[in-house]
């Protein structure tokens, strides 16, 4: 008896559809992201009657919120919380800032109910660190 036994194919596992599905995904991905920056703060800055400022591409923002609450902008432009709300915890942080950026313009972000002495403590300090250039934000009073 002769037994021959029947050539067997290799199998083969193609990868390409995989590949294809996850580009496809990766392509989905990337256009239905939304690269917002936006600001988890909610602050009601006050009116004010005056000039708009020329735009500056780069500035320090110190934000208080109502409560109060220091805020630094960091590099990405998102504010960040301080540690705690210690003055020499601001002023550690300002002087950090000072070393780097001293020229660039110092602006207090304050929501209009802050309490006036978290204010004039994060100007005192912004002075005391050697910033020159400090300013108060604002929106431009509606006219009826």
């Amino acid at each position: 008896m002769n037994f021959h036994r029947k050539k067997r194919e290799k199998l083969e596992i193609s990868i390409t559809p995989m590949i294809d599905v996850v580009f496809l995904l990766l392509i989905f991905f990337m256009v239905t992201t939304t690269f917002n920056k936006e600001s988890a703060l909610n602050i009601k800055l006050p009116q004010a009657e005056g000039e708009e400022p020329e735009q500056q591409l780069k500035v320090i923002n110190l934000t208080i919120d109502a409560q109060g609450t220091y805020y630094l902008s960091g590099d990405d432009g998102l504010p960040r919380e301080l540690v705690n709300q210690k003055r020499e915890t601001l002023k550690g942080e300002l002087q950090k800032l000072a070393v780097v950026s001293i020229n660039l313009p110092f602006v207090i972000n304050a929501d209009a109910k802050t309490p006036h002495e978290a204010v004039i403590r994060a100007l005192d300090i912004a002075g005391q660190v050697g910033f020159k250039r400090i300013t108060f934000a604002a929106i431009k009073t509606q006219s009826p």
